[in-house]
């Protein structure tokens, strides 16, 4: 159940003059198509990696840098993060005051159903650090108690006011794809959703969709800005996460997840997250540590 952002809950959220919690990631209750998190550490931790989601978030405590899109960045408490499905980025705390942030993780076909024409493209944030006192509201209230599940009825309307928010500061869209192709687009992503431990091949792809490989692949990406392989690989590694998160042993969440052997797994979790699967649960572990705390 969603609770709002009270005082008690802001302050909770806000305490940006206070010094940084023990280094950690708090992960919030699952929702489909949202992840939320809190993560808190001193110095670089994230090597170069990407998502194939938003990652939408506020810094709480600290200054917060990333490389992006060729530059440096750097944003101050209260400052909204907005990375784009697909950007490489890394994370690090700029000062020795160490880093707090919370972050949204969206799937960008949750957004596009969010968006009002049908024929909408993921909007393309330009600047990743901004202010937007309505867009940090709605944030502020998805992101203000991560012990909580979310309200079905409560994240319609959140996401609703942040696609809004996103396109008050996108880019100018490039053409849209067709009502067929995004319909035949949907289907190869359900189909590619459904099959993420084995492998599926691009004729494969061909006849569940009836488009061309090369068509499929521009349109896949047009949609949800990342490849159907990439998609495919990252449905293999939110498995490998669930599994990790329920305490499988990591020796054996490869197989289980669908990569050739330990080694492909290790390589595509550094690849989408920015460490290994071993630093990623001493992450977690920490969390829950501090949470009992």
């Amino acid at each position: 159940m969603h609770r709002d952002l009270r005082p008690a809950t802001r302050r909770g959220l806000e305490r940006s003059c206070e010094p940084a919690d023990p280094t950690g990631i708090t992960a919030a209750p699952a929702f489909p198509g949202i992840e939320r998190i809190e993560a808190r550490f001193f110095g670089a931790m994230f090597e170069p990696h990407r998502h194939d989601t938003y990652a939408i978030g506020v810094t709480l405590h600290g200054v917060q840098t990333f490389r992006y899109r060729g530059e440096q960045r750097f944003s101050q408490p209260g400052n909204i993060l907005v990375l784009h499905p697909d950007e490489m980025h890394d994370g690090a705390a700029a000062t020795e005051a160490g880093l707090r942030y919370r972050m949204l993780y969206l799937e960008p076909a949750l957004l596009l159903r969010a968006l009002e024409n049908e024929n909408a493209v993921l909007p393309f944030v330009s600047p990743p650090v901004f202010s937007d006192p309505k867009l940090s509201r709605a944030l502020r209230a998805v992101l203000g108690s991560l012990d909580e599940g979310l309200d079905a009825l409560f994240v319609d309307s959140a996401i609703a006011t942040i696609a809004d928010g996103l396109a008050r500061h996108a880019q100018q869209p490039n053409k849209p794809t067709t009502t067929l192709a995004r319909r035949e687009v949907y289907r190869a992503r359900d189909y590619l959703t459904a099959n993420y431990t084995r492998a599926v091949g691009s004729a494969e792809l061909e006849r569940v969709t009836g488009l061309d490989r090369y068509a499929l692949a521009r349109q896949f990406r047009a949609l949800f800005a990342t490849s159907p392989h990439r998609f495919l690989v990252m449905r293999r590694l939110d498995h490998a996460r669930h599994l990790m998160a329920v305490g499988e042993p990591l020796a054996q969440i490869a197989g289980a997840a669908g990569f050739a052997d330990q080694s492909h797994f290790n390589r595509h979790f550094k690849r989408a997250y920015g460490v290994t699967p071993g630093r990623w649960l001493a992450l977690l572990g920490a969390g829950r540590d501090s949470r009992r705390d």
